[in-house]
């Protein structure tokens, strides 16, 4: 979550040496004060989502272990939710994990916590009933959601210090769903630091293959004291060595073979981020990985379960200046109506969160500037990021959520602004601004932020967000764009079902309104440790009518609609092409 660079290089490897300067002394240029609003961002302006946490009977907190005063790293990366219609009845449910504690050299699990939707904004607490407590019960981090065993209901990974858990979704003792954790009998290890995953289907065969993040090397036994601001402080990752991520394939029979050595995948990534899409345009689901303090990754699938690891030629391993940053969270979007999905990242304090425009699915161009993200300033430490139309007006925007690591940040606070960025037109070219007034009351406070989830929990057509905090109930809201400046607007959502269920990860969705063609992806995981809203949306802007619809599905086929309906959800089935 931050690295050394520049004119410092000297002084890092003393320090290292000695293993006694601080992280927050270790950065270079450390802007002053707290992290800034964007320069373009005026005071005042319409809501575009309220806080409806109360409303909702949702109380869920992330616990990090802060308490014990311990200032280990493990208590930096925080948690996230998940958004999901686990129980099949057509609304979104949410699940958050719990994180843990920290009892003397012991690293002990919260349960995480999961939340039905019965609609109206009102959610019920089945974490019991459902054996999701039970299951969650170790210090986790992050979900990651897929129906790996191709059964109709979505199942859910969670990750967390020195376990992974694959919890399948089964029939529950009142007729309704319960999760059972297969972790085992799946074969899936569980040991080391996981962090982020993302499922997809890798080499076509139906069934969604796996990809999980580790993160670094610390224990109790490895924990070095690291001092800050008159007391010890979170260390940087610098101190510690990577871990070695690792890929599994779906054999189809509910297990899984470990594919890291024969891929063969870097050992060299402190991994925090994982998205899989099609970047290159050839049907086939990639992967980009978010690292901290090292090279993102970029791996280009060949077919046949065989990956090219390109980061550094692409362009997307680093800055502009050809230097990684401390990277956690990560998404994909055609933010510029190229029809390709460009690449961003949130990065540590000292640096800016960076968007690679895709040239031409190879290659990449760092923009960050030209884009506009430039404008927030230095001072923030971005995790959760998330494209989405939140005005519907046909172009994606940006929602990131912030939090410092360090308990006393030089340059910089603790609890930091969550950000909303509105895509729009500037001088020819498209750029990411404030949004006015911020976007509404939580977008004006200060918040030790971590995952961030885009679902829309009442199905009305507004896309909504799940923020997920540090010590601090989660926040839930709602996306009010339409009653006030975005008006009048429609939309358009399509919930894609394979031919048997297959995974559809590395679809691409194009459709054209009002002159031009709106591209959308089908992504495995993405954002920071959270799962958002498998449909595919559209925001439509004032157009009454859409022309054709085009779906590239993943690994080979495709499917022409013409004149669907707008203002609704339709299901494009794979195997039934007209139904709706």
């Amino acid at each position: 979550m931050t690295r050394y660079r520049g004119p410092l290089a000297a002084v890092v490897v003393l320090a290292l040496a000695a293993g006694a300067v601080g992280w927050f002394l270790l950065k270079s240029n450390p802007p002053s004060g707290p992290a800034p609003a964007p320069t373009d961002e005026s005071a005042t302006g319409p809501d575009w989502f309220v806080d409806v946490t109360a409303r909702t009977g949702i109380a869920s907190t992330y616990r990090n272990g802060e308490d014990a005063k311990l200032a280990t790293i493990l208590e930096s990366l925080g948690g996230g939710g998940a958004a999901f219609d686990f129980d099949g009845d057509g609304r979104l449910d949410l699940a958050f994990t719990g994180g843990g504690s920290l009892d003397g050299k012991t690293v002990r699990g919260r349960p995480g916590k999961l939340y039905r939707n019965l609609g109206d904004w009102k959610f019920e607490d089945v974490t019991e009933r459902t054996g999701f407590g039970a299951a969650t019960d170790f210090y986790t981090h992050g979900f990651a959601v897929a129906d790996y065993d191709r059964d109709g209901f979505p199942d859910l990974l969670v990750t967390g210090w020195n376990r992974l858990a694959l919890l399948r979704n089964v029939p529950g003792r009142d007729g309704g769903r319960a999760f059972l954790d297969v972790s085992a009998a799946a074969k899936l290890p569980s040991d080391r630091w996981p962090t982020a995953a993302a499922w997809a289907d890798f080499d076509g065969d139906g069934f969604p293959d796996l990809y999980v993040c580790h993160y670094l090397d610390w224990t109790f036994a490895n924990d070095p004291h690291c001092p800050g601001t008159g007391e010890r402080d979170v260390c940087a990752p610098q101190r510690f060595q990577p871990l070695q991520h690792r890929i599994y394939r779906n054999l189809g029979n509910g297990t899984f073979e470990d594919r890291t050595a024969s891929v063969p995948l870097r050992p060299d990534g402190k991994g925090l981020g994982a998205l899989a899409l099609d970047l290159d345009g050839d049907a086939r689901p990639d992967l980009y990985v978010a690292n901290d303090a090292g090279d993102n990754f970029l791996y280009h699938n060949l077919g046949g379960f065989r990956f090219e690891e390109a980061g550094t030629f692409a362009g997307v391993a680093g800055d502009d200046n050809g230097l990684h940053n401390g990277s956690m969270g990560v998404d994909a979007a055609d933010f510029d109506g190229t029809g390709r999905p460009s690449v961003v990242v949130t990065n540590f304090q000292g640096e800016i969160h960076a968007l690679y425009r895709n040239l031409d699915g190879r290659r990449f161009r760092h923009v960050s500037q030209a884009a506009g993200l430039g404008r927030i300033g230095r001072s923030f430490v971005g995790f959760g990021v998330s494209f989405a139309d939140f005005d519907r007006d046909g172009w994606e925007d940006l929602a990131i959520a912030n939090g410092h690591v360090l308990l006393r940040p030089t340059g910089s606070t603790h609890r930091q602004r969550p950000l909303l960025m509105r895509n729009e037109e500037h001088e020819g070219r498209r750029q990411f601004r404030g949004v006015p007034g911020a976007g509404g009351e939580y977008f004006r406070s200060l918040r030790p932020g971590r995952g961030l989830a885009v679902a829309d929990l009442d199905d009305d057509g507004w896309p909504d967000l799940v923020v997920v905090h540090q010590n601090e109930p989660a926040a839930i809201l709602r996306n009010v764009a339409g009653d006030s400046h975005a008006k009048g607007r429609h939309w358009l959502r399509l919930k894609l079902v394979g031919k048997g269920r297959r995974d559809l990860v590395g679809t691409t969705v194009s459709l054209e309104v009002n002159g031009r063609t709106l591209t959308r992806f089908v992504k495995g995981g993405g954002s920071y440790l959270s799962t958002c809203d498998p449909r595919v949306d559209f925001g439509l802007g004032d157009a009454t009518s859409v022309g054709k619809l085009t779906v590239k599905w993943s690994h080979g086929g495709q499917l022409t609609l013409q004149g669907l309906a707008i203002d609704q959800e339709h299901a494009i089935r794979e195997d039934e092409p007209n139904a709706k």
